[in-house]
């Protein structure tokens, strides 16, 4: 086949297994850009060069559902945590209303198979990192009533009751009362999500639950050692928990020769008095000019596929996805350059010799169905009564 008959095909394959992506962070970029403000960033137009995400991008790359991420920064805390989280699910909310023809709120498994019967974009949010909850479990019941249906446990900083992958460890992993948090998102039937956590963290989240993991938007260490991404024996556990690992597209964790180039990419962010994940045009003009000065290596689809192909390997073909990311970093493969280029993997992956089958699996089924799984478990547990436990009461 020519690289044009591989596209075409992809594009063919994905109208009828469109993607669920895990993890993309435009109600963050909206919030830096604009502050919300829907008429300055209007996404029902092409906002290439300000976002990866419009809905014209989404329609071409052929995405079926999308876990809009709640994220708020880790140097946010307490009160302030709630707050934002609160903003930005209310940000997706916004664009709910503003957009129903293409975008559809969706709660349940079955509210994914409704929007892609009905021609529309299954809108789920996740919220990303345990500080969003302020170490109350009434706070996380709160955020699955809004329509939260998974937590990363952390991101980039540990919290109280777990540690992150890139911070020094804490508590080893999770302490009892991050094991209570586990068990009541399996009561409630909210995702637990261990991309960004400790490999430890991973291990006793694992341990501790009754319902399915998912990893939002992690990649292989085999293939790129940095702690971001899942290690072998992690990757083994998936089949007999029933979870999915979605392989993120951020070149720092899916290239090696990008590793130490985003160190001194985010030392000059700081040096210039920026966060390293700010992508607003000011902070993206600083890394530009790094950039020139100093060229990034750059990943591709096949770079991803590498990973994907070894996590298929490892895990099975029935515990992977996709969660590439977007507008929640400054920098993406050449070919993966924002929401409208998931066609380019997908041909990567059918020049790799994927069936159909397999990568209708990986885009579309395995999502649905560990969604569906964790619904499943919350049934089971139904007699169980919401805990009332605290940080105090159980890690003194």
């Amino acid at each position: 086949m020519t690289a044009g008959d591989l596209l075409a095909e992809a594009r063919d394959l994905l109208a009828d297994f469109p993607v669920v992506d895990g993890h993309n962070d435009l109600p963050w970029a909206l919030r830096q850009q604009a502050r919300y403000d829907l008429d300055r960033l209007d996404i029902a137009a092409d906002q290439a060069g300000r976002l990866h995400t419009d809905i014209p991008r989404l329609r071409a790359g052929g995405v079926g559902a999308q876990f809009w991420s709640v994220y708020v920064r880790s140097d946010l805390a307490g009160d302030d945590a709630v707050s934002a989280t609160l903003e930005q699910i209310d940000c997706v909310d916004q664009l709910l209303a503003r957009y129903p023809a293409d975008l559809a709120p969706a709660l349940t498994a079955d509210d994914m198979e409704a929007a892609r019967a009905a021609g529309r974009i299954a809108s789920l949010k996740g919220a990303e990192g345990g500080h969003s909850i302020n170490n109350s479990l009434a706070t996380l019941r709160a955020l699955y009533a809004l329509g939260v249906r998974y937590m990363t446990l952390t991101h980039n900083d540990n919290v109280a009751w777990a540690d992150s992958a890139t911070d020094e460890p804490g508590v080893g992993g999770l302490s009892a009362f991050g094991r209570e948090v586990v068990r009541e998102m399996n009561r409630l039937g909210m995702l637990v999500d261990l991309s960004h956590v400790a490999d430890t963290t991973m291990r006793d989240a694992l341990a501790a639950g009754e319902a399915p993991v998912l990893f939002s938007h992690s990649s292989a260490r085999a293939v790129c050692d940095h702690p971001r991404n899942i290690p072998d024996d992690v990757l083994a556990l998936l089949p007999a928990n029933g979870g999915v690992a979605m392989a993120t597209f951020v070149p720092k964790f899916v290239l090696p020769a990008a590793v130490e180039w985003t160190r001194r990419a985010d030392d000059n962010m700081r040096a210039h008095g920026f966060h390293p994940l700010d992508t607003t045009p000011e902070a993206m003009r600083v890394h530009e000019a790094f950039e020139d000065a100093d060229p990034r290596p750059v990943a591709t689809a096949a770079t991803v596929a590498d990973h994907l192909d070894h996590m298929r390997e490892v895990a099975g073909i029935a515990h992977i996805g996709i969660g590439g990311d977007f507008d929640g970093t400054a920098f993406t493969p050449s070919d993966l350059s924002d929401v409208s280029a998931y066609p380019n993997l997908v041909a990567e992956l059918l020049s790799r010799k994927w069936s159909r089958t397999d990568i209708a699996m990986l885009t579309w089924s395995n999502p649905l169905r560990v969604l569906r799984d964790a619904e499943s478990v919350a049934r089971g547990l139904a007699g169980r009564a919401p805990s009332n436990a605290t940080l105090e009461s159980l890690d003194g």
